[in-house]
């Protein structure tokens, strides 16, 4: 867990250049329901070097009804990518990993050996915001015994588990660490999400910060975040595991340095 709060803060942050890596984010151009074109991509990203991220691993979703996406289009879109954030002198390091819906078809994923993981072999995954899914923890066990470490995207999202608090804990005992949205700080999802988020951090249950990046007017609220009082002082208080990312070299077929 990497959730600990920093001490002795001398003054609040000013932008994101301390979390160094953003590992929630779609990025890839016409691939789910992020950016739809190359030149939205490269505006997204342009957001990302200017609120002072340096490591972008985008992770476009995967989901069997309406994302079928396989690791190999991934990483086809991410080298697309890679070569116009080059050529338009964006200086960014970039990589692709994805972000895994876990349905009905999730086990047959893990089967088929072909996730594509963060570094580190961590793992991705999401779920309905309605119910969980009968095979939750069944899916987190499946993928530790491959070899993988499991991260719930914005787990403060899903508010069936806010009045059965007790699984959040539960997750984390079967070894399932936790991603907050960044716009789940000023409420962006509705303050029920809010409130869910600021529980999360004061019981240090969070581990990873995303920013869940879609769409340009994702980037306009993330600067809104900047100016909040109350989020400020959790970015440059709470100490999220983000910058482990870099001590995890990347795949080779994953990662593009620029």
């Amino acid at each position: 867990m990497f959730s600990i709060f920093k001490k002795n803060i001398q003054k609040l942050v000013s932008d994101f250049a301390h979390i160094q890596v953003d590992i929630h984010s779609h990025l890839i151009p016409g691939i789910d329901d992020g950016a739809d074109s190359i030149e939205t991509s490269l505006e997204l990203i342009r957001h990302l070097q200017a609120l002072g991220y340096k490591h972008l691993i985008t992770t476009p979703h995967v989901m069997s009804d309406l994302y079928p996406n396989t690791k190999q289009d991934i990483l086809t879109g991410l080298g697309k990518t890679a070569k116009a954030v080059k050529a338009a002198g964006i200086d960014v390091e970039m990589g692709a990993a994805a972000g895994y819906y876990m349905d009905e078809h999730f086990e047959a994923i893990i089967n088929s050996d072909e996730i594509l993981a963060l570094p580190g072999n961590r793992v991705l995954v999401e779920m309905s915001f309605v119910t969980a899914p009968p095979n939750l923890y069944h899916n987190i066990f499946r993928l530790q015994t491959k070899g993988y470490k499991p991260i719930l995207a914005h787990p403060e999202r899903y508010l069936f588990l806010k009045n059965d608090f007790k699984q959040y804990s539960r997750l984390k005992e079967y070894g399932c660490a936790f991603q907050l949205n960044v716009l789940s700080l000023i409420g962006h999802y509705g303050k029920p999400v809010q409130e869910v988020a600021y529980k999360l951090l004061k019981n240090n249950m969070i581990d990873y910060l995303g920013t869940d990046l879609h769409h340009s007017r994702h980037a306009e609220l993330m600067k809104t975040v900047l100016e909040d009082k109350k989020a400020l002082e959790i970015l440059s208080t709470y100490e999220f595991g983000n910058n482990t990312f870099l001590e995890a070299a990347l795949p080779q077929e994953s990662a593009i340095k620029l």
